[in-house]
């Protein structure tokens, strides 16, 4: 999950794109899905797919997510199944990510993790350089587990620590034990996976530059090929918000925010480790293919209730309900679809492509600078941006200077 910095541009969660206005929404719940409003053959990069359950609900998190319904995850997976099954005529050409996000998908048993992997490999044209992903917390692997992903096609895992101090973790209402972190990459290691990312979380409150740096350090020391850092976002309905609203959390500093991200930049640069996005970096070559089919706005198709998905600028939501779901045959119901105009779409554009720190080919820029009614507007404030030192022009392309980064708001607000 994609954060940085207080402002809500900053988060662009994996399988819920922000809008960024100028866009033709219907909102209320569309029974029929999308089926009828896409053709058949579409040009797919990646899949999602949501699993919603958790043993515990953290008091950061926004997702659709469900803590004690284990009495509803077979329904779920027999319907995820059959989901991809009537969508499988929808991929023009095998797709090069599988993404499983959550929720907690690991927190499934064995045998209904292996059912929904094995209907991804029926229904789901696979590239033979598959990148599949599947998200975990510590605390759910084993080595049971860890054989299933490992024999069914996963072939990197996404860990979420968020921290390695105990006292954070339950300032989050985080619910593992720190030492499961390492305990799950060996497991997974030893039944074959090789790849992993691990999820940290920076500006929790009560967090000290210190014991932020003690967290990278202990990252570091598990030689992994992936470290995302987030910073830490209070949204909008979140138990975390509403103890903050109320004075019970008090957020840390933006300036210490900053720092803290700087301070990862330094502490991962020297270990090797290129940042490739504002809140990513990775071993040469090993960045992860799915977060990269959002940030240079490529297609995908979404499984399960709450995924989004998005479609040459037609992005849409499954209604977030298992009930519903399960409930019901065909493609899901859907409660949102939005289609941008031309001056969303350029915005939007804008927001994604500059979270890459490579940046933005300048043709592509001047081509979007052409379209919509604002393009004088952005002209503007890119070069204001660039005279400011938050924007460069390098090697053909415009990208965040490491100055711009920390302050990626005020650049994307004003190229919306």
């Amino acid at each position: 999950m994609a954060r940085l910095g207080t402002g809500s541009l900053m988060q662009l969660p994996q399988c819920t794109p922000q809008s960024t206005g100028g866009a033709q929404s219907t909102p209320g719940i569309r029974p029929g899905g999308i089926g009828d409003m896409l053709g058949e053959d579409l040009s797919l990069e990646a899949v999602y797919l949501h699993v919603p359950f958790c043993r515990h609900r953290c008091h950061y998190c926004d997702f659709y997510t469900l803590a004690g319904r284990e009495d509803g995850m077979e329904a779920y997976v027999d319907r995820a199944v059959d989901e991809m099954r009537i969508s499988s005529h929808r991929f023009a050409k095998p797709v090069s990510s599988i993404f499983f996000g959550g929720g907690t998908p690991t927190l499934l048993p064995p045998p209904l993790l292996t059912k929904l992997m094995d209907g991804v490999r029926e229904y789901i044209p696979l590239d033979e350089d598959l990148e599949w992903t599947v998200e975990a917390n510590p605390e759910t692997v084993n080595d049971e587990v860890a054989q299933v992903l490992a024999e069914h096609g996963a072939t990197r895992i996404s860990l979420g620590a968020q921290s390695f101090d105990p006292s954070l973790l339950a300032n989050l209402e985080r619910r593992h034990d720190p030492d499961s972190v390492g305990r799950g990459v060996e497991c997974l290691r030893n039944a074959g996976i090789r790849h992993f990312n691990i999820d940290l979380i920076y500006a929790i409150p009560g967090q000290t530059m210190q014991s932020w740096e003690t967290d990278l350090k202990e990252v570091v020391l598990m030689n992994v090929e992936h470290i995302s850092c987030y910073g830490l976002v209070y949204e909008h309905g979140t138990p975390l918000t509403r103890r903050r609203d109320r004075g019970l959390v008090v957020p840390i500093e933006e300036e210490l925010e900053a720092a803290m991200h700087c301070t990862a930049r330094n502490v991962l640069g020297r270990e090797g480790m290129t940042q490739y996005e504002i809140s990513n970096w990775s071993r040469p070559g090993l960045q992860c293919r799915h977060n990269l089919v959002y940030w240079r706005n490529g297609n995908w198709w979404p499984i399960g209730p709450g995924a989004c998905g998005h479609v040459d600028g037609l992005r849409w939501k499954n209604v977030p309900r298992l009930s519903s779901y399960v409930d019901n045959s065909g493609f899901p119901a859907i409660s949102a679809v939005e289609h941008l105009d031309d001056d969303g779409a350029v915005g939007e554009a804008f927001m994604l492509g500059l979270r890459l720190l490579e940046g933005m080919k300048y043709d592509h820029v001047e081509a979007l600078l052409k379209r919509g009614t604002r393009g004088q507007v952005r002209l503007a404030a890119l070069k204001r941006h660039v005279t400011g030192g938050l924007l460069e022009k390098t090697g053909g392309h415009i990208r965040l200077t490491r100055n711009g980064v920390i302050q990626a708001d005020t650049v994307l607000v004003d190229l919306l």
